[in-house]
C-alpha cells in the first residue's frame, strides 16, 4: 500500500485529538478534516446530545457510513492534512494511524471543563460526564464492530499510540512528528 502524506488521529475521548490535530496542522501546513465537528452538527440539527445521537446512529446505520465514507472520498482528492476521527485509519488505511489513550478520570476532567462541549454536553458534576463517556464508549464500539467489524481501541490498528494522560498537547505533537518522519522514510 503506497504511503500517503495523511495523520488519521483517533482515539478516547477527551483524549486530546483536537487539541493535537491542531497543533500538528500549524506545524506542518496540513489540513485537517474533522469528523467530529459533522457528528456534532448533526447531533445539534437533530437536537440531541452527543449519546443520544449516538443511540440515533445505531437506528441509522447509513448515516454512520456516511460519515466515515466523507474522510475516505476526502482522502482521494486531497493529501498532507490531518483526519481527526475514530475511524480515520479504517477509512483511509494509507495514512499515519495514531491512536491517543487517556484515563478515564482525566478524560472526564477534560471533557467537563472544555466550553467547547457544552452545547452537546450538560452535565452537572465530572462524575455525571465520565458516566455518560462510559456508555458512548460502549456505544460506539458495538456500532462499529456490528458496522465495520473493526475495535477502534485494538492497538495493532495502529502506527503509534500515545497515552496523553500525564503529557502536554506539545509533547504528544513532537513524539506525533519524530515517529511520522520515521515513518515516511521506512
Amino acid at each position: 500500500m503506497e504511503k500517503k502524506n495523511i495523520i488519521s488521529l483517533a482515539g478516547e475521548l477527551a483524549s486530546g485529538k483536537g487539541t493535537v490535530s491542531k497543533l500538528l496542522s500549524e506545524e506542518l501546513n496540513y489540513t485537517i478534516y474533522r469528523n467530529g465537528e459533522y457528528v456534532r452538527k448533526l447531533a445539534k440539527e437533530q437536537g440531541l446530545d452527543i449519546t443520544s445521537f449516538n443511540a440515533y446512529l445505531n437506528e441509522h446505520p447509513e448515516i454512520d457510513r456516511q460519515i466515515e465514507k466523507s474522510a475516505a472520498e476526502y482522502a482521494k482528492e486531497h493529501d498532507h492534512f490531518i483526519i481527526d476521527a475514530r475511524l480515520g485509519w479504517y477509512a483511509v488505511p494509507e495514512s499515519f494511524k495514531v491512536y491517543l489513550t487517556i484515563d478515564i478520570n482525566e478524560a472526564a476532567k477534560r471533557a467537563f471543563y472544555d466550553e467547547n462541549r457544552k452545547e452537546t454536553e450538560k452535565f452537572s458534576t465530572v462524575d455525571e460526564q465520565k458516566a455518560d463517556m462510559l456508555r458512548r464508549y460502549k456505544m460506539e464500539n458495538e456500532r462499529y464492530f456490528n458496522l465495520y467489524g473493526v475495535h477502534k481501541e485494538d492497538v495493532s490498528n495502529y502506527d503509534l499510540v500515545v497515552d496523553t494522560t500525564d503529557k502536554t498537547p506539545l509533547e504528544v505533537k513532537e513524539l506525533i512528528l519524530r515517529e511520522y518522519q520515521k515513518w515516511l522514510e521506512e
